[in-house]
């Protein structure tokens, strides 16, 4: 469809659901929290209402992966179902020279068979409370950006630290639209999680990178889990009984999961300083890891295992960012930003409530501290160890034993007592580190920040003392025990004093290098977030004035609603089906001559006469989704699994900043590919038989 031609049917449809008074939403638009979903437009659009008991379905049965993606319980065993890529970092860590599950995959036959995860902690949302008047009454408007700063963060740590205390859940207190509410999500936390199946990388990556984001597409995208609690499967509060049929084509689908962050409510200021500089720079950094990966793997056959879920994880990166940023180019796309925040600049204005009124120079104070931040977004972005896993964790003991010495409420966030336990599980993970491999990439980010940044940076000063990046990465991995997770108990648990008088030459290097951190982070909080905090909650009163909430909040890590339908899209000239078929994946195969990335995993090739090659592999729904939703079950309107989230396509990608429901899709796993796979391929009919079954 030819440029215009979208334009006006987006025109036309946000026409069609807008209404005086409420904010353009396009059909099938929007990550909704639970508390405010679209019932309105649900019942307009699909003649659905839905229910207390469905609403809770979802939410009990919906799971968070601490680390980075989405799932849900699919049967009264503690079953858990995510995508494969999901999985890839708990995989990584599980392999060995010897045993690679991400190149061969995982396939336990028996409860004895399921492996533990070293460190994955999964979350199941139990309750959220609105805590917004008390935050706001902590909060004297009177009071300087920076103190009301302080003051917020302050009430926030009591909330969490009383209802840890009083409930033994994990307590987040979340900020939505833009500080215009704040919510307390409450989580029931399990981390004894045992891998029971995962495919091989190239059944479950099928096409590899050049596939990536596209459609169609033909992956077994998926991975299964067992949840433990006291050395027993948990039997869930809920979980998605599974359909019998699966998705089809127009059907009303519905996903919850935890999308990550998307950036709909910022200003244009904002964005035009993402488009300009931020972007670009974050695309900078990710290209010279991405090098530095590709060398490492380079050095030899281990080298090369080892980083397979780092160079997965950097080009999905790169891939996105991209289209984010190819997005904030389009002219049409920024336009319209610039027309929504105008109308409501004047209806800020022409307000009769001085609350409201007060917004006016809010957006002008905003594009002040995105000036003032891109002065020193180089220091800030190239102080970081990326992909340096021992020097993070070394930082982390640093600064975790001078906060938490601290009052609870006047620690930094990650410190404080509602977030230690997740905190203290990842600092003594038994995961794997390779000495040669955090030696090169430590060399390979001093040396970046050496070239970028200068000799004569504060940070490059304390990190260097003038020397080589190689010496000092050579000298600080060889001087260090903190590969071993008891020392970095010890260090923990003796507190300050053992800190200070350790000898570990990576303790010692972050003593160093923590006064430029803390001077950093207070510039950071003081002069930019509070401003930016301040000035956004008088934004959201604004449009909270104007539009109430018949509007979502941009995304945030937590529990999300979308819907949609199942629906192909127009590409050009061409359309673009709604499925694809097994007999799709052995085409593909066939006509790109086996060749890699199209080669077929070994067990997938052999099991081409078993199958039924008409059975639906994957498939595109127009449900609103971004990074963090990875995982998050389909399910239809009678909360039955029908699906299984696991991509976006090309046109989706700019959905961090806006939607476009004629070719936005989502792409998903068909339930009835997963069955497939699992009797036709793997040879695991207890398994299936357990999701049938529920």
């Amino acid at each position: 469809m030819p440029a215009a031609a979208q334009t006006r049917k987006a025109k036309s449809a946000r026409a069609a659901t807008g209404a005086p008074g409420a904010a353009p939403i396009l059909v099938d638009e929007g990550m909704w929290t639970l508390d405010n979903l679209p019932v309105a437009l649900l019942k307009k659009h699909y003649g659905f209402t839905p229910t207390a008991a469905w609403v809770e379905l979802l939410q009990k049965a919906s799971v968070r992966f601490n680390d980075g993606g989405s799932g849900a319980f699919v049967s009264s065993d503690g079953l858990v179902l995510t995508n494969h890529h999901v999985a890839l970092g708990q995989l990584q860590k599980m392999s060995t020279a010897e045993k690679d599950y991400v190149k061969e995959g995982f396939f336990a036959g028996a409860a004895a068979a399921e492996i533990a995860c070293p460190d994955l902690e999964i979350n199941v949302l139990q309750s959220l409370e609105n805590v917004t008047a008390r935050v706001r009454k902590a909060t004297d408007p009177k009071l300087s950006d920076k103190d009301q700063n302080e003051r917020r963060k302050a009430e926030i740590s009591r909330i969490t630290k009383e209802s840890t205390e009083k409930t033994g859940l994990r307590s987040d207190v979340v900020e939505l639209y833009q500080g215009g509410e704040y919510w307390l999500y409450r989580y029931k936390k399990f981390t004894d999680v045992r891998l029971v199946m995962a495919p091989e990388l190239q059944a479950a990556f099928y096409g590899g990178d050049p596939d990536n984001f596209t459609y169609p597409r033909y992956a077994l995208d998926f991975a299964f889990f067992r949840v433990y609690e006291n050395g027993r499967s948990v039997r869930p509060e809920r979980f998605l009984r599974w359909s019998k049929d699966g998705a089809a084509e127009g059907q009303l689908t519905f996903v919850t999961g935890h999308p990550g962050h998307t950036d709909r409510l910022m200003t244009l200021a904002q964005l035009e300083y993402e488009r300009d500089l931020g972007l670009p720079l974050y695309l900078e950094i990710a290209r010279r890891r991405r090098k530095d990966y590709y060398d490492y793997a380079a050095l030899g056959t281990e080298q090369a295992r080892r980083s397979k879920d780092r160079i997965f994880g950097i080009e999905n990166a790169i891939k996105a960012v991209t289209g984010e940023h190819e997005g904030l180019l389009d002219g049409a796309l920024m336009k319209a930003k610039a027309d929504a925040e105008t109308a409501l600049r004047r209806a800020a204005a022409a307000s009769k409530d001085p609350a409201v009124r007060a917004a006016k120079d809010a957006w002008t104070r905003i594009a002040d501290a995105q000036k003032k931040f891109s002065a020193r977004r180089l220091q800030i972005a190239y102080r970081r160890f990326d992909g340096t896993k021992v020097a993070a964790l070394a930082a982390q003991i640093v600064r975790y034993v001078a906060e938490t010495v601290k009052p609870n409420e006047k620690r930094w966030e990650e410190y404080r007592d509602s977030n230690l336990e997740s905190l203290r599980f990842r600092l003594f993970s038994p995961a794997p580190m390779y000495p040669d491999m955090e030696e090169f990439l430590l060399a390979r980010s001093l040396r970046d920040a050496l070239d970028i940044l200068g000799p004569n940076d504060a940070f490059v000063k304390a990190a260097l003392g003038g020397r080589r990046p190689e010496a000092v990465a050579r000298e600080l991995i060889a001087g260090t025990k903190l590969f071993d997770p008891e020392e970095r108990r010890k260090l923990v648990e003796g507190g300050e004093k053992a800190v200070a008088a350790s000898k570990d030459a990576l303790i010692v290097w972050q003593r160093r290098l923590d006064p430029v951190y803390r001077a950093q982070r207070k510039w950071y909080e003081d002069e930019i977030e509070s401003a930016l905090s301040a000035e956004g909650k008088k934004i959201a009163k604004a449009r909270f004035a104007v539009y109430g909430k018949s509007t979502y909040p941009d995304a945030t890590f937590t529990l999300r609603l979308s819907y949609g339908k199942v629906a192909g899209y127009e590409s050009g000239t061409t359309q673009v089906a709604a499925f694809t078929t097994f007999y799709g994946l052995y085409d593909r195969a066939l006509g790109h001559g086996q060749k890699p990335p199209y080669d077929l995993a070994p067990r997938v090739a052999a099991a081409r006469g078993t199958l039924d090659l008409s059975a639906k592999l994957n498939f595109v729904t127009t449900n609103d989704i971004i990074g963090g939703n990875s995982g998050s079950p389909v399910v239809d309107a009678k909360g039955e699994y029908v699906g299984l989230i696991f991509d976006g396509n090309i046109p989706s990608l700019v959905g961090r900043y806006a939607y476009d429901h004629t070719r936005n899709r989502a792409v998903a796993v068909h339930s009835a590919a997963i069955v497939e796979a699992l009797r036709g391929i793997y040879g695991m009919d207890a398994l299936a038989a357990e999701l049938l079954a529920g």
